[in-house]
């Protein structure tokens, strides 16, 4: 084949390839062959059909086949031949072809940028530790016993307010006829929680326990049972016990409601769930300063392509949280073409990084057993009880989901390996300024995306993450 280059900027390349006619001539020739060995056509047998019949019945299928497998394997040695690492698929153009002529196209390709990577055992890393105080303690079992409401029921009888318990018996009628799910008998009802349908709560507030009324309510357009939906609908209800919220203890009953034997035993516990906390904590601000050196360490430019796919990964993300209003007051305020260009450095920031980890893991050997990927599908299927069979099927028949698994195990690895390189300084802190947020401690929040999309957006892959 015959190679021109065509174009040389930056990371791109554009090269005009020529494959002559005797050699796709060939090709075809020897396929026909093979295929006149099996071919079945009435009146010859297998192996003696000529050549002119096998092209003209199956010639124009061997010719697709033929151009394909030779612009591939012709595009493949190109890449090989020139020691050429490609960020993504070539783009194949054919521009000239005919029967008997030489095959000409074009092919474009962007390249992965060389990398040399920074001396590792250079960088120096501060990674913050915090004990578990008794104090810390006492705090998190108060925050605990704060969200474990206990109610008594009133002693003297007087009018319902929110936030107390409402013991109640109710059914309810449209048109005058029950339907199915509206009625509960002892319901415990929460006054201000807006766990029933708008307008029902309120209308209970202010009555008192042996009260008997009628509560009358309008069913959501959107809500479930469509022939609800937008009806008037009224609730005959009978008050019969209103109970007060009273301060929870941190004793024994509590560790008890909480599944455990006793109070020795939650304390325990929650010291034990604090300290991975802590830990976890500990770890990720140590890789968001490893980071952060690792791309002052490293100039180099990120793909187009990449950088191009990871942007509208994020940005997808973004306009979802747009939608269900779960965008941050902050990102709210800006302006689209602002926000775009806030998260576009994001996609930036994470493709470089991602090049540089994977660099850093090809030098030094590191990849993803079998074992380790077992593992990881094994962890994210106990998040789906009852369905864990086919979560572990849906990763072993889905290669792409199954990289995406793989990814920040990858990732891990190699974090890990780095701070084995890496010179650490342990440094005692109190939970309160490991806690802190890291945008709150002036760190730069370029990985950060807001709310619900930030959850989404971080779980990047290991050639592409940066977060």
């Amino acid at each position: 084949m015959q190679v021109t280059e065509k174009s040389n900027e930056g990371l791109k390349r554009g090269y005009q390839i020529v494959v002559a006619a005797a050699d796709i001539d060939s090709k075809v020739q020897t396929r026909l062959s093979e295929v006149g060995q099996k071919a079945r056509i009435p009146g010859f047998r297998p192996g003696k059909i000529p050549m002119a019949i096998l092209k003209q019945r199956f010639g124009s299928s061997v010719m697709a086949e033929v151009l394909e497998g030779t612009v591939r394997d012709s595009s493949a040695k190109l890449l090989e031949e020139r020691g050429l690492r490609p960020a993504g698929q070539p783009k194949i153009e054919i521009t000239s072809f005919d029967d008997g002529k030489d095959l000409e196209y074009d092919l474009s390709v962007e390249l992965l940028p060389d990398i040399t990577v920074m001396d590792l055992s250079s960088l120096k890393l501060e990674r913050l530790k915090a004990e578990v105080t008794d104090a810390d303690l006492e705090k998190a079992l108060g925050r605990l016993a704060s969200a474990h409401k206990a109610y008594e029921p009133v002693a003297n009888e007087r009018a319902a307010k929110s936030g107390e318990l409402a013991v109640i018996d109710f059914e309810g009628r449209l048109n005058g006829e029950a339907f199915d799910g509206g009625a509960a008998t002892d319901f415990e009802l929460e006054l201000g929680s807006n766990s029933l349908i708008p307008g029902f709560e309120e209308q209970v507030i202010g009555h008192k326990a042996g009260d008997k009324f009628d509560v009358n309510v309008t069913f959501p357009e959107d809500y479930t049972v469509k022939k609800l939906a937008s009806k008037d609908v009224v609730f005959s209800c009978e008050f019969k016990e209103l109970r007060e919220r009273v301060e929870t203890k941190v004793d024994d009953d509590l560790a008890k409601a909480a599944g455990l034997e006793g109070l020795d035993a939650l304390k325990n516990a929650v010291r034990e769930q604090m300290s991975r906390e802590y830990a976890q904590t500990s770890r990720g601000k140590l890789k968001r300063d490893l980071l952060d050196k690792l791309e002052a360490g490293h100039e180099l430019e990120a793909p187009e392509g990449m950088l191009e796919a990871e942007f509208e990964s994020i940005w997808a993300q973004i306009e979802e949280a747009k939608k269900k209003g779960q965008l941050d007051a902050e990102d709210a305020a800006k302006d689209e073409d602002e926000l775009k260009a806030q998260y576009r450095k994001i996609a930036g920031r994470r493709v470089r990084l991602g090049l540089v980890l994977s660099a850093i893991g090809e030098a030094n050997d590191i990849s993803v057993s079998q074992e380790e990927l077992n593992r990881a599908m094994m962890e994210e299927a106990r998040k789906y009880p009852g369905e864990e069979q086919k979560v572990i099927d849906f990763f072993r028949s889905n290669p792409q989901a199954r990289a995406g698994l793989q990814a920040p195990v990858f990732e891990d690895k190699v974090v890990d390996f780095i701070v084995e390189m890496a010179q650490v300084s342990d440094t005692e802190v109190t939970a309160e300024i490991l806690l802190k947020p890291m945008d709150e401690e002036g760190e730069a929040d370029a990985d950060k995306p807001k709310k619900t999309a930030k959850k989404k957006a971080s779980k990047t892959k290991a050639k592409k993450s940066g977060s």
